[in-house]
């Protein structure tokens, strides 16, 4: 389209009647999808899934940050109540600034949820007057300034170009119509705080909150979500020019600190901090958050879909490695969900048990082809006898109503599982050296693996506790005893009532002084009628000594002990097999741990290097494609370069470089090589040369060196 006219103008151009297609999330899932039978039916299963995780997720999240948020609420209320009243002096100075320190911990991906929650409750019941700014946005004082006045005061703040020459230590940064200073902010707080206590004529207040609101200058809260981010120096100007408002202007930082609250003293002088009434507050830290999200989310039967044992370990090595983020531990399961119902057809089968088993009804031919081949479903086969093998791989419909039955048994194998998961956990965790783990994630992945029992570890911890004293024994069991109670599972009912029966007979017990008093009355007895003799003798009666005291007998509390501990060793291998011998698991468990890895851990120089090696792969461009693992001389020119740097040493002549570039540029636009003008450098290709060299320097290949001239270093070793 295009004007023409004389005049100036404004041309208004309407949009076309073809618009934009957008695609459906469910089209993006059926796209690629293997088995586009029941591709609807996964997606909705995985969406309602996944909506039913993300929300108890959020309940979650929202309970184990309810305490700190509390606290902070708490404190803003105390603050501006201290403020209101003449006591207000006594408790602090007149320019200092209340001031919370607020120590999240290293999991910063996660910092923006409680802040976000922060700033939400701080609004609904104590101040509308939030702002948090981000070290990233507030580079100079001015542009915190700006910021600031911006979110609160919710007006557009431009600063004037001329304003940068001012010095720090001014606070009357001019717009043309809005002067960007605290004064500014001081005359908007005290007009909106007149103007919100008069008060509509004739309206009714709104609620008991709001009135405390209006009968006392709410307070106005600024929140600095990541203070080790922050120019110190910004910091220092921004609180010196806060503290002289402070009499006419409520003011109330939040910190939010990664590290160490150490970091106020060495970010600010004391002249600076001096200012500040800090109080310290401390959330929960990152591994327990993490411990309560798997006990909640994964380690029950509400949810059928599960991770295999490599799935599981890839996703806290990368937690406990690389970010300490919850959220990324949820956003990783997230993608083991999606990629589970997308690539295994037979995840149709994992949802609530009745679905399932209505699935199971309307699975077509193929889907039942697919079930024979699961190894889990071959080992089943295997132990069948011969008819019943011919059946389940010619009858369908025989097979259906096994799978059904197949299914019932896997359901009810979670629901047994995991109430002596804890149970396990809750006996072991304690003991020396912890041989089964401190976190209840580390027996997870061992029973994950293999069968617990087989564990080396497992039989040290059975000896180990086969040595507990009886109080230490039973608070044990009574810890099982709570685990087992609200498990409504038939199995689950007879194994606490047994517990129940055994600890009452720990009750029935005679005092431990007793025995322990008869217990000596054998052993020293034969100490007391020892006499004088020799050394042959000596040893004689020893060796009686020694025999007597092995064939002793065993105390009851010793003989109830083993009972209990052999009634455990029961549970454990009745219900704590590993899920890999569970026949179907395969329809609710993920077990690709390379696709959640390279999605989740990238390696970007590996990457790279794959890239520059085979740019086919990339580009799709059949003049590219090789069968020997050479580049093309048709490849772009940075392949080209790389390629040709593989073949140098540590130290590459730039000339030598150039002349094989060019040599391979010239065969690549079809010169002939005998003639004279074949690979010679030219003004053209000396410059592609450079863009290309310029470029593997960017991507940190190659360095320039001071040892010689005309020559670069190489940084790396290998190819893709």
């Amino acid at each position: 389209m295009s004007t023409s006219s004389v005049s100036k103008g404004c041309f208004v151009f309407k949009p076309g009647a073809k618009k934009k297609k957008t695609v459906s999330l469910e089209s993006y899932f059926t796209h690629g999808c293997e088995d586009a039978e029941n591709s609807e039916v996964r997606f909705k299963l995985c969406q309602d899934l996944w909506d039913k995780i993300k929300t108890d997720t959020e309940i979650l999240q929202d309970e184990l940050n309810r305490k700190i948020l509390d606290s902070l609420l708490d404190f803003t209320r105390k603050c501006s109540s201290t403020r209101k009243h003449s006591d207000w002096a006594s408790q602090m100075r007149a320019s200092e600034i209340p001031t919370a320190a607020l120590v999240l911990g290293v999991n910063v991906p996660d910092h923006d949820m409680t802040f976000q929650s922060l700033s939400d409750l701080l609004q609904q019941s104590v101040t509308p007057h939030v702002a948090s700014v981000q070290a990233k946005e507030c580079g100079v004082l001015k542009h915190l300034m700006k910021k600031v006045l911006e979110r609160l005061m919710g007006t557009v703040v431009a600063v004037d170009d001329e304003d940068e020459e001012e010095t720090e230590q001014t606070d009357a940064y001019i717009h043309k119509s809005v002067h960007c200073s605290l004064g500014t902010l001081c005359d908007w707080y005290i007009a909106k705080t007149k103007k919100s206590s008069s008060g509509t004529p004739g309206k009714k207040r709104s609620s008991p909150v709001r009135d405390e609101q209006q009968q006392q200058q709410p307070p106005v809260v600024i929140i600095f979500k990541d203070l080790e981010a922050f120019n110190p120096r910004v910091l220092q100007d921004f609180i010196l020019i806060c503290s002289r408002y402070i009499e006419r202007l409520p003011l109330m930082f939040i910190f939010g600190i990664a590290t160490s609250p150490s970091t106020i003293q060495h970010m600010l002088p004391h002249s600076v901090s001096s200012l500040l009434c800090i109080e310290l507050f401390q959330s929960l830290s990152c591994t327990q958050h993490l411990a309560t999200v798997i006990d909640k989310l994964i380690l029950t039967p509400k949810f059928p879909f599960k991770l295999n044992d490599k799935v599981m370990q890839v996703l806290i090595s990368i937690f406990l490695y690389h970010d300490f983020s919850v959220r990324n531990f949820i956003k990783g399961l997230q993608l083991a969900l999606l990629e589970h119902f997308h690539s295994q057809p037979l995840s149709v089968l994992c949802c609530r048990k009745q679905e399932a088993l209505l699935h199971v009804t309307q699975l077509g031919h193929h889907n039942l082809e697919r079930i024979r081949q699961l190894p889990s479903f071959k080992r089943y086969v295997e132990q069948q006898e011969a008819q019943e093998q011919v059946n389940l791989m010619t009858d369908d419909t025989h097979l259906k109503e096994v799978c059904q039955r197949l299914i019932k048994d896997l359901r009810k194998y979670h629901k047994n599982f995991y109430p002596i998961l804890r149970c396990l956990h809750a006996l072991t965790s304690s003991l020396p050296r912890y041989p089964l783990g401190k976190q209840i994630r580390e027996l997870y992945l061992i029973c994950l693996e293999k069968n617990v029992w087989e564990n080396e570890d497992y039989q040290s911890a059975m000896k180990l506790l086969r040595m507990l004293a009886k109080d230490e024994l039973i608070a044990l069991l009574q810890k099982c005893a709570e685990i087992l109670q609200p498990v409504k599972s038939k199995k689950m009912k007879n194994a606490f009532s047994q517990l129940e029966e055994l600890l009452a007979k720990f009750k029935q017990l005679d005092a431990v002084a007793e025995t322990a008093s008869s217990v000596d009355d054998i052993i020293t007895s034969p100490v007391k009628n020892l006499k004088k003799t020799d050394l042959f003798q000596l040893q004689k009666t020893l060796l009686e000594l020694n025999e007597s005291r092995r064939s002793k007998k065993l105390s009851p509390y010793e003989i109830l002990r083993n009972e209990v501990l052999d009634f455990i060793d029961a549970l454990v291998k009745s219900h704590l097999s590993s899920p890999e011998a569970q026949t179907l698991h395969e329809v609710c468990y993920y077990s690709l741990s390379a696709t959640v890895r390279r999605h989740l851990n990238a390696t970007p120089r590996t990457s790279i290097q794959a890239a520059l090696s085979s740019p086919y792969y990339y580009l799709r461009n059949d003049s590219l494609k090789t069968e020997d693992g050479t580049v093309s001389n048709a490849a772009p020119d940075i392949c080209i370069a790389y390629k040709l740097h593989l073949e140098c040493g540590r130290l590459i002549n730039l000339c030598d470089w150039l002349e094989a570039f060019s040599t391979v540029v010239s065969a690549a636009e079809g010169h002939d090589p005998e003639s004279e003008h074949f690979g010679k450098v030219d003004e053209v290709k000396h410059a592609r040369f450079i863009r290309a060299v310029s470029e593997i320097e960017f991507l940190g290949f190659i360095k320039s060196t001071k040892q010689k001239t005309d020559h670069v270093a190489r940084l790396t070793w290998g190819g893709c």
